[in-house]
């Protein structure tokens, strides 16, 4: 089996679309996944502080209602909420037709929706596994093929995928969840590749731990590996990728998780895959 060395390349700044404009809010709506809650509640949140309309999407209805009628009272915009189980095949199609109906047109996309589990492979419930691909990556395909179309052309405001620190190395234990969140990563980088001469900002943002529910479906606390974050500031860092300048593909929020990103990346893959087993109690 040949071997081959990619070379290293110079990669290209947003810049080359050479009339990129500001990170955009007010006058543009954002559709927003597993806004019931945690990180999805949080960007619904910093996005309407700054004048965006929303769009809440989740199964939760009822929580979706009270943070829209929250929103709309606090930030004097309009936040309209869509119950959708995500699990579902198709789900990007059935949510694009919904849209479509209510006349309402996306210029940013926050893919937030996502869960996990821990515990050995061999002992997950097969359709727990089946639900969190299509979920985790399923969905997230779905979905940004059925808006990317419109977020280029208009291109005042971004595609945000919200992937993890488990998508930087093997996870033991958590092996299905951070094998669909190296899906995202890399989906989402090469989105913004393909896409980098026009003015949308693409970016996955890797937090790691997180102070929200994802814990409790999880189900125990031995996948909170590292410091705990806040959605506040989570949400915060990735917003402010976005307003750079030139937009990175890709960001990890926390120092502490950018070192050990990079760490696991450079180091050997049988000493990684050792850490990540002894960090996640496999």
């Amino acid at each position: 089996m040949p071997t081959f060395i990619i070379p290293y390349v110079a990669q290209p700044e947003k810049a080359e679309c050479p009339t990129m404009p500001t990170m955009t809010y007010r006058g543009t709506t954002a559709l927003i996944t597993g806004a019931s809650a945690g990180l999805g509640e949080e960007f619904a949140r910093q996005w309407a502080e700054r004048g965006a309309d929303v769009v809440l999407v989740a199964r939760r209805l009822d929580r979706l209602e009270t943070l829209a009628g929250t929103l709309e009272r606090n930030h004097s915009i309009t936040a309209t909420p869509i119950d959708a189980d995500l699990s579902r095949p198709g789900a990007g199609a059935a949510l694009r037709a919904e849209l479509d109906a209510r006349g309402i047109a996306v210029q940013t996309l926050i893919n937030n929706a996502g869960f996990g589990s821990h515990g050995a492979f061999l002992e997950q419930d097969p359709e727990q596994i089946s639900r969190m691909i299509q979920v985790n990556i399923g969905a997230v395909a779905d979905i940004t093929r059925a808006f990317l179309p419109d977020l280029v052309s208009d291109g005042r405001g971004a595609l945000v995928t919200v992937a993890s620190t488990a998508a930087y190395q093997p996870t033991p234990a958590m092996a299905v969840y951070g094998a669909t969140k190296a899906f995202v990563l890399s989906l989402t980088e090469s989105l913004a590749y393909e896409n980098r001469r026009s003015s949308l900002r693409v970016l996955a943002v890797s937090p790691g731990p997180v102070d929200t529910e994802f814990f409790d479906v999880v189900g125990n606390q031995d996948a909170a590996v590292g410091r705990v974050a806040t959605p506040a500031q989570v949400v915060t860092a990735t917003r402010r990728a976005l307003e750079r300048r030139s937009t990175p593909p890709s960001t990890v929020a926390g120092l502490g998780n950018r070192v050990s990103a990079v760490a696991s990346r450079f180091a050997p893959r049988r000493v990684a895959l050792a850490v990540a087993g002894r960090a996640l109690k496999a």
